[in-house]
């Protein structure tokens, strides 16, 4: 029997697949679902701070332009008008789901100001979240605004949300960094246990014939995995926060090639939405099945044996790879004229 044990936020897991924040954990029945297929942690749908604070029906037609596509790995953010998943219902859903299954339940969190993330937070962990992730995104679309000031930003949030809480603190993050093991090393002395690669940003399509700016949504494609891959394979080994996978996942091979990069965890949304919630459970056969053949006692012999750091080759990896990429298929196309 191959043990498929692992540890993420410093909990102990069953498995290396974590349902990732999507709106099918909104239902009870599904989040029973989700454990019983073999999801070793569920990460609930995120509460937004703006859901929390609307003021009047002017902010809400405020927002409703051009948010009604969100950060996050499946969804849309429904009329705020007529939002189910207020603070006391978000809290209360999440007691209920900790009574139902056994395994841990990670409270998510969009937040826009420091205060607000902190009060919603300290309710989560109150409500028995096992683990809060945070998800994040600084986009730019001012002149006046800096990289520098941007993370700094992000560096106070989850400095003030990690002081505030004794559970661990993920944070989702943007692959839009320039300076990306930077900023995760300074998280890291911001309190935070685990980084989440990457949030899935969904972007508008322009439609010429109604000149209108319309919000889209696609779920995710294996073909996404491969800048998570690179950078957790980058990040293993050069940082002490654990390493989460998300975006992209959908197959044996795919969790298989994020936990050779360095995951602790792979987390899927997209495939559950295509596949259905028991598509889990074909996964983990197939892996188990792959591992045995080869003759793996345990998940966590083929952590981290394609990271950077342990590779023969780190060509891969880094700028030099580029040139070798391009000279090879210059060549291909070369050679495919004779």
């Amino acid at each position: 029997m191959i043990d498929f044990s692992t540890q993420y936020l410093g909990l102990k897991l069953s498995g290396p697949i974590v349902v990732s924040s999507t709106p099918l954990s909104e239902n009870i029945d599904n989040v029973c679902r989700m454990e019983d297929a073999g999801a070793s942690a569920i990460v609930l749908n995120s509460l937004f701070e703006e859901q929390l604070n609307l003021e009047s029906k002017a902010l809400d037609d405020d927002l409703s332009r051009g948010t009604d596509s969100f950060a996050e790995s499946l969804g849309y953010l429904p009329d705020l008008n007529d939002y189910r998943m207020t603070q006391d219902v978000y809290l209360e859903h999440l007691r209920k789901c900790k009574e139902a299954v056994k395994v841990p339940i990670l409270a998510s969190l969009n937040g826009a100001s420091t205060g607000g993330w902190v009060r919603f937070a300290k309710d989560m962990e109150k409500a028995g979240a096992d683990a809060i992730e945070l998800n994040t995104y600084a986009l730019a679309t001012e002149k006046s605004q800096t990289s520098v000031a941007l993370e700094q930003q992000l560096l106070e949030l989850v400095s003030a949300v990690t002081g505030a809480v004794k559970v661990p603190v993920a944070v989702k993050l943007s692959q839009s960094f320039t300076g990306l093991p930077s900023v995760i090393s300074q998280l890291e002395q911001a309190g935070a246990r685990g980084v989440v690669l990457f949030n899935r940003f969904y972007q508008p399509d322009f439609d010429i014939e109604t000149l209108e700016v319309r919000p889209t949504l696609h779920f995710s494609t294996p073909a996404e995995l491969l800048p998570r891959l690179h950078w957790a394979a980058i990040l293993y080994g050069h940082v002490n926060l654990d390493l989460a996978i998300t975006g992209g996942v959908h197959s044996a091979e795919d969790v298989l090639k994020g936990i050779m990069a360095g995951a602790g965890v792979t987390m899927m949304a997209s495939a559950l939405h295509i596949h259905g919630i028991e598509h889990i459970k074909r996964v983990l056969a197939d892996m188990h099945d792959w591992l045995e053949k080869r003759e793996y006692t345990s998940l966590w012999e083929t952590r981290g044996c394609l990271s950077r750091r342990s590779v023969p080759d780190t060509s891969p990896f880094d700028r030099g790879n580029y040139i070798k990429t391009l000279s090879s298929y210059s060549l291909r196309q070369t050679l495919g004229a004779f």
